[in-house]
């Protein structure tokens, strides 16, 4: 019996997922677009429900024709540094200045936290060797920092979850918190 393997990566404009064989042939791959909104300039949002929607249907598209699921051994993921905001519930907190909850997602290229990253590379602490000697302001900290300074009451103090974009769509796919 055959044995496949589907890979899902989140880009900046679209979900791309491929079916492949034990040794590593491509078999087949979907493409589906993602909705970006820009409410400020430099400020770049997604929606984990348009993105989570958009994953879904690429995987079932390359799915679509293998003949029995036990076939299917495996499904792992690949996105941006892209910060995904969620409350108690588990349901999209904003992280726009519209405060619109369906725009939880800062995306990688969103440069809103320049300053804190300014402010953290300044302290030169000697954890940031561990990021190449300095924190970019695509990476989390500044991200989280920023959300806390700038959207404390529609989403700093809502949000019980922030996650990296595949660590979002590892919890959907398999409904565990856990990142072991």
């Amino acid at each position: 019996m055959d044995v496949f393997y589907v890979s899902v990566d989140v880009g900046t404009g679209s979900v791309r997922a491929g079916l492949f064989t034990s040794d590593g042939c491509m078999v087949c791959t979907a493409t589906c677009s993602l909705e970006m909104n820009q409410s400020e300039p430099h400020f770049y949002e997604q929606s984990s429900r348009n993105v989570w929607e958009s994953t879904c249907s690429v995987v079932k598209e390359v799915v679509s024709g293998v003949k029995n699921r036990e076939q299917i051994r495996g499904i792992g993921f690949d996105a941006t540094c892209s910060l995904v905001a969620l409350d108690g519930a588990l349901s999209p907190v904003t992280v726009s200045l519209s405060g619109e909850d369906n725009w939880n997602i800062v995306v990688w290229m969103d440069h809103r936290a320049e300053v804190q990253a300014a402010r953290i590379n300044a302290l030169s602490h000697p954890v940031l060797r561990n990021v190449g000697g300095k924190m970019s302001l695509e990476m989390q900290p500044p991200k989280l920092m920023w959300l806390k300074e700038h959207v404390y009451e529609s989403c700093w103090k809502k949000a019980r979850h922030f996650m990296d974009l595949p660590d979002f769509l590892t919890f959907k796919a398999t409904g565990s918190l856990s990142r072991y």
